[in-house]
């Protein structure tokens, strides 16, 4: 299946959506924040980035508008998560460069759907 990052400061969070992933066979690297996931995904080229929004030392919208700077992430798919779900908090994502947004809470099913139909958009993970 895909490689796909995450970047979430919450633990519970991030393993969670680790185990989900993994669950759905995909190969996931974690990633503390903003700063270790621009670093992280130069290393490892994933398929698919999954980023929370506030995070200490560089946002998921900074890490963002960071990794598409770089011509490797022009096309990578960015899918922000996040409980903010106000008009003006997914217009900033989007700006940023992000491909989709993500409310929390989500089902796990939910999620693994989602990341399904978002790999075959952009044709990664096969």
């Amino acid at each position: 299946m895909a490689k796909i990052l995450i970047a979430e400061d919450e633990r519970d969070i991030r393993e969670l959506i680790t185990f989900t992933l993994q669950f759905a066979g995909h190969e996931v690297i974690q990633a503390r924040n903003g700063a270790e996931a621009v670093e992280l995904a130069a290393q490892v080229r994933p398929e698919l980035i999954l980023t929370d929004v506030r995070m200490p030392k560089m946002t998921g919208y900074e890490a963002c508008a960071e990794l598409r700077k770089r011509d490797e992430f022009k096309d990578t798919p960015i899918v922000f998560l996040s409980a903010k779900g106000q008009e003006a908090e997914v217009k900033q994502g989007l700006d940023a460069g992000g491909t989709d947004y993500i409310l929390k809470p989500f089902a796990p099913d939910q999620l693994t759907r989602r990341v399904a139909e978002l790999l075959e958009q952009y044709g990664a993970g096969k």
